[in-house]
């Protein structure tokens, strides 16, 4: 099971007679990385619904939003201050005086100007914040999740048929390795049988010489950690938790040993095979990068 590390969910509930709207997303990022945008007066509450988060998310940036609307029941009537309304009258009154103008304090004015109206906010309480907003971060954790594993799910099917791909591209080299080494010391002894009908060369030397050139084709180990590769990461692609890391590092081993397979066995029909098979790793290391 595998979580991708790209999803989208969002939830919606009610605290305290507010509307509360929760948006949570993700990209791909090495590490995990965690931003949320709380209400100010939620701000508070931001390490705990943190804490919540690490528990179930392990890599990717992740963006959690809350946002609240306020309902007709908190709503308030603004506050008239009449004593600050008339300390601002009497001030127009002298300012008026002082430049002898005859030009007046007008309503909008007076009203626009600070602590004349005020909405008072009604106390919120903290306790029921917090355990609502706990429960419906849990919530929306969980729709996310299904979504990281519908597309994480995906991307192990479309691995599982790469590394089917590479199971019989190694049979098939498997196959063929012993020939072409067979071929190559036939090639190589006659080479050096006419080289030494001209010059003469001792033939404990010639004998020397095929079976070095030999072990230099021989890829029998390059083969064995490739199979051992893909049983590994079949492993993996069943295991539980974060995978992702430990995925890339395996296909860079198995690019290696690609790698060593081409230069040792020059052949044209191997050589093809090579190239399928680097092309079938590096499909798996993009699906890689969105894997937790």
């Amino acid at each position: 099971m595998a979580f991708s590390m790209t999803g989208f969910a969002r939830y919606e509930s009610v605290i305290a007679g507010e509307t509360m709207v929760i948006e949570i997303s993700s990209v791909n990022h090495r590490f995990l990385d965690l931003n949320f945008r709380l209400p100010f007066q939620w701000i508070i509450l931001e390490p705990e619904l943190r804490n919540i988060a690490k528990a179930v998310i392990s890599r990717g940036k992740v963006y959690v939003t809350v946002r609240h609307f306020k309902g007709p029941a908190v709503t308030c009537p603004p506050r008239l201050d009449v004593e600050r309304a008339n300390a601002y009258i009497e001030a127009a009154r002298e300012l008026m005086h002082l430049m002898r103008s005859t030009e007046s304090l007008s309503l909008d004015t007076l009203i626009s100007m600070d602590g004349v109206l005020t909405v008072e906010e009604p106390e919120t309480d903290l306790s029921l914040v917090k355990e609502e907003l706990t429960k419906a971060v849990k919530e929306v954790l969980a729709l996310f999740n299904e979504v990281r594993l519908k597309e994480g799910t995906a991307l192990l099917a479309d691995m599982e048929e790469q590394l089917c791909l590479l199971e019989q591209l190694v049979s098939k080299i498997e196959l063929r390795a012993p020939e072409l080494q067979s071929e190559y010391e036939q090639k190589l002894k006659q080479r050096i049988a006419d080289i030494n009908a001209e010059v003469g060369v001792k033939e404990e030397r010639l004998a020397l010489e095929v079976a070095i050139m030999a072990e230099r084709m021989d890829v029998t180990e390059e083969l064995v950690r490739l199979k051992a590769h893909i049983a590994h990461s079949r492993d993996m692609l069943s295991s539980e938790g974060s995978i992702g890391r430990d995925l890339n590092f395996l296909m860079q081993e198995m690019q290696r040993e690609v790698n060593t397979l081409g230069a040792k066995l020059r052949d044209v029909a191997v050589n093809r095979d090579t190239i399928e098979m680097k092309a079938a790793i590096e499909k798996m290391r993009e699906q890689i990068q969105n894997i937790e």
